[in-house]
């Protein structure tokens, strides 16, 4: 009887070892070493990378007291614990087969961090110039049927890292990726997205156009200039824009601020404090005690403030001047003296997208700001590092949990809760 069942195992491809009485007898009938069994062990057991049929006592004449909670069930082993860190990471890596990201040169340290957070390596590419300045781009890896990522801001020189995102895509699409998704960290053209006279272009919705026509999937961004910059893509390419400020909020929050308001620097801007207000005020439960304050400006032309009216109180306050970008700085320099001029006891500010184009950086070092907090969604500079009163806070946490969620395909809105 137990020669038939061995035999019966044995087809499994495993090898046998026969236990009868006080016993054991291998496949190839081999004696194995006396063993003492109780009339009742019923059980398998494992010898030695083999299996022992149930050993059965001579009086027993069934195998129908095979305990199933036993049968063919090896003994686990102990698990370490994982940090928080090393088990976020573990999932990720559950989910990320078939991703692939790649980046071009407009910010490839940014790049770099959020494929380290998801436990991946950058994909190999080549975005190189030839030698009349002609992009040269050259995928190194087979991406057919991948879900595949673009990090790449069209920051300046914004000509450039554009040229370079539309012939990535482009490449991409002819090497048959499953799915191309662009992130945008920051937006080029998206200050120019209505006519405000004629004989203009609306640039925003027309590289909304190009992208498309390249051929993308999607759009991560952060912080669009405007929100109807979503509507520039068509319904077929959805646009995640992801709120910049839940990263300042995390750190202000652990500030010591005294009757806390956030100022708007223009009336389009009011939308975005009330968010900064209402997140900070949610966190760290400091209720009815932030402020919402306005700056009304007026400019003479691009670039160029003419006057400024306060909207609201600051007196006695520590003030955060919330906006999208920062250009020139001279917006953010002369709202900064307003403030202080009404009564404001220090004067802080934050934007996602530190661009310090010509004198910016100077004047943010010379202004009467105590500190102006910016995201790397633009690549850093030594002149930037330099400046004391800038301090610059990562994104790439906060793309990276997008980039994992849309790819395992959960929740977008849920960061922001």
């Amino acid at each position: 009887m137990f020669q038939v069942a061995a035999r019966r195992l044995a087809t499994l491809g495993a090898p046998v070892a026969v236990a009868v009485g006080a016993y054991s007898y291998s496949q190839r009938d081999t004696p194995l070493a006396p063993t003492a069994f109780s009339k009742s062990d019923v059980a398998l057991a494992p010898i030695a990378g083999s299996w022992r049929l149930p050993l059965v006592s001579p009086t027993v004449a069934s195998c129908d007291a095979v305990d199933p909670e036993k049968f063919g069930k090896p003994e686990k082993e102990e698990t370490r614990e994982l940090s928080s860190k090393e088990a976020a990471a573990l999932r990720m890596r559950k989910h990320n087969g078939g991703m692939k990201i790649f980046s071009g040169n407009g910010n490839m340290a940014l790049a770099s961090e959020i494929a380290t957070s998801l436990g991946l390596n950058l994909g190999k590419a080549t975005v190189g110039r030839f030698a009349d300045g002609e992009v040269n781009v050259c995928i190194h890896e087979n991406v057919r049927g991948k879900d595949v990522y673009v990090i790449q801001p069209t920051c300046p020189p914004v000509n450039e890292n554009l040229m370079e995102l539309l012939l990535m895509v482009s490449t991409l699409r002819r090497a048959s990726a499953r799915r191309i998704t662009v992130v945008l960290p920051y937006y080029g053209y998206a200050r120019q997205d209505r006519k405000m006279q004629a004989r203009v272009p609306i640039s925003a919705a027309d590289v909304a156009r190009l992208l498309e026509a390249m051929g993308i999937d999607r759009v991560v961004a952060v912080d669009l200039h405007c929100g109807q910059i979503q509507g520039f893509f068509g319904p077929r390419v959805p646009v995640d824009n992801l709120d910049g400020g839940i990263v300042g909020i995390n750190y202000f929050g652990d500030k010591d601020l005294h009757n806390p308001v956030i100022v708007s620097p223009d009336a389009g801007g009011v939308y975005r404090a009330k968010k900064f207000k209402e997140g900070l005020a949610s966190k760290f439960d400091l209720g009815s005690e932030i402020g919402l304050a306005m700056i009304i400006k007026q400019r003479a032309r691009a670039g160029t403030v003419d006057s400024m009216d306060l909207v609201g109180d600051v007196s006695d306050a520590d003030c955060i001047i919330v906006d999208d970008m920062i250009d020139t700085a001279g917006t953010l320099c002369k709202a900064a003296d307003v403030l202080k001029a009404k009564g404001a006891r220090r004067v802080f500010a934050f934007a996602s997208h530190a661009l310090l184009s010509g004198p910016g950086n100077d004047r943010i070092a010379n202004s009467c700001m105590e500190e102006c907090v910016v995201l790397n969604t633009i690549p850093t500079t030594p002149q930037r590092v330099q400046n004391e009163k800038l301090t610059e806070l990562s994104v790439a946490g906060l793309l990276a949990q997008a980039v994992f969620n849309i790819h395992a395909k959960k929740s977008i809105s849920a960061l922001f809760k």
